[in-house]
């Protein structure tokens, strides 16, 4: 097992289109030996020339209006921070998952995922504890929010399961093991391809303040508020191609330019700006610190889609 930095299945839809004028990556992101989601995934396709939404300074306006302005890569401190992730053999074993709270949303077990699978936040965590997992050879991806391991079977608030070669996505309207109904483990940045040089798909990131709405291929939403200025779950922004990045070296610079290209995708309600890595002992700090110092303006809004309600 090798540990890294989460009603009826079958009633998935088809999966989004590519972005018009999105140009798909040239070489997958891959964990496990398995390719995480097809080129042509939204996740994996290159917006840099997508026109800027007629809304984008609104929404950029809003997200700055309450709370941080800047970026902040939560992950880091020696593995301390950041959504875990392990990869599992194809004969792993499959325990029963007992669902707390969104279970007619959620993908019925059993599930290969360990025992001793790691916790985001660790064991004694009270806070969103994903647990996500990587089938190698059927590279199904298995994710749960807010699991606990009980005796026998895993107990979780929500989970789902993906098939990543596939652009299938949840049903409208329903969760995943997140609040957008996205997976989280295309969306995380992973030390291994940062240190390769490259981040070659969108990065998973979240805003305090959402409204009742999702850009595909987000399903799901989590507010109540109507406010058409505030970012819907699924929205998709980018660094402006003008904002220097010379001053900028090591992980963070690799950081950026993938926020150039792929940009990053509202996934879940929380700190502004933070990004979502995977636990890894071997993030720099003072690295990424560097990420601190770029401001909420420096992003735009990218036209990927209508909001559905």
């Amino acid at each position: 097992m090798l540990v890294g930095s989460a009603c009826i299945a079958a009633t998935v839809i088809a999966g989004a289109q590519p972005l018009p004028g999105a140009t798909a990556a040239r070489v997958f992101p891959s964990v496990g030996g398995c390719r995480v989601l097809p080129a042509d995934n939204a996740w994996n396709t290159d917006v840099s020339k997508l026109p800027v939404h007629r809304r984008s300074r609104r929404f950029i306006t809003n997200i700055n209006s309450d709370g941080p302005t800047k970026l902040h890569a939560d992950f880091g401190g020696g593995g301390k921070y950041g959504i875990p992730y392990v990869t599992v053999a194809k004969d792993q074993h499959r325990w029963p998952i007992v669902y707390t709270a969104y279970g007619d949303e959620s993908d019925p077990g059993p599930f290969p995922i360990p025992r001793r699978a790691p916790v985001e936040g660790g064991r004694r965590s009270d806070g969103d504890r994903h647990v996500l997992v990587v089938q190698r050879g059927s590279c199904r991806l298995f994710e749960l929010y807010r699991a606990f391991w009980r005796n026998d079977h895993w107990e979780a608030d929500s989970g789902a399961k993906w098939n990543l070669r596939s652009n299938r996505l949840r049903p409208r309207g329903w969760t995943s093991a997140d609040a957008a109904g996205l997976p989280i483990l295309p969306g995380l940045v992973r030390y291994d391809e940062v240190a390769a040089g490259e981040v070659r798909h969108a990065i998973r990131f979240t805003v305090r303040r959402t409204q009742r709405g999702y850009v595909l291929p987000a399903t799901h939403f989590a507010s109540s508020s109507t406010d058409a200025g505030r970012p819907p779950m699924g929205l998709r922004l980018r660094l402006k191609r003008s904002y220097d990045l010379s001053r900028f070296h090591g992980q963070a610079r690799v950081i950026l330019r993938a926020l150039k290209r792929y940009g990053m995708i509202v996934a879940d309600n929380g700190e502004n700006w933070f990004l979502t890595g995977a636990a890894d002992p071997r993030w720099d700090d003072e690295d990424l610190d560097q990420l601190k110092t770029v401001p909420g303006r420096a992003f735009e809004v990218v036209n990927t889609g209508r909001v559905h309600r």
